[in-house]
């Protein structure tokens, strides 16, 4: 019998196996060793014996250890795996590394390829998802942290428009118009009034 400590004990990984326990389903993996398959415990097969099982944190765990998915519960798309989330984690990773800048120096293709998909996969998995494309998400991104900085502080134009993701103080301008209908420096100056 396994245990790794990482996780619940072995106790609890077995009643909730036992008892084919829902709440647990993802949580980890029972690996049976004389099949040298890993199962959700939630799987209808028939229960093997305690002494022939083993209990890991993840998926990946049981497969590094040499066992291989069960065909009939399907542990890879078990609740907290990025298979069962499905495209939304793609979406939300893509989302993570254009707001860390993947679109400021670097192209679609690019973040299409960090993600293992195609261009055209991620975009039509943006125009479910987010209504936009990613350059579309990447501009807006770039247009809301030029607004905070310009609100933020005195900086020149030219440094928040660099500081922004933008790869020029024309690129910076043209976005400001396009959605606020003015420059930013007129922006700016609204602001000084205010105050």
């Amino acid at each position: 019998m396994r245990y790794d400590p990482a996780m619940l004990s072995f106790d609890v990984c077995n009643a909730a196996r036992l008892r084919r326990d829902p709440r647990y389903d993802g949580r980890f993996f029972t690996a049976v060793k004389t099949t040298g398959i890993y199962c959700r415990p939630v799987c209808p097969a028939k229960q093997p014996l305690t002494r022939n099982v083993a209990y890991y944190p993840s998926a990946a765990a049981a497969e590094v250890a040499g066992f291989r998915p069960c065909l009939r519960c399907r542990p890879e798309t078990a609740p907290f795996c990025p298979a069962w989330n499905g495209t939304r984690s793609t979406v939300a990773r893509a989302v993570r590394l254009i707001n860390d800048g993947a679109l400021d120096e670097g192209s679609v293709v690019d973040l299409a390829m960090r993600l293992g998909i195609s261009s055209r996969h991620l975009a039509r998995l943006f125009e479910r998802h987010v209504g936009a494309t990613p350059r579309q998400l990447a501009k807006t991104l770039r247009v809301q942290r030029a607004k905070r900085l310009l609100d933020a502080g005195d900086d020149s134009m030219t440094d928040i428009a660099f500081r922004a993701g933008f790869g020029s103080l024309r690129r910076f301008n043209a976005a400001f118009a396009e959605l606020y209908g003015r420059s930013p420096s007129s922006l700016r100056a609204v602001r000084a009034r205010r105050a």
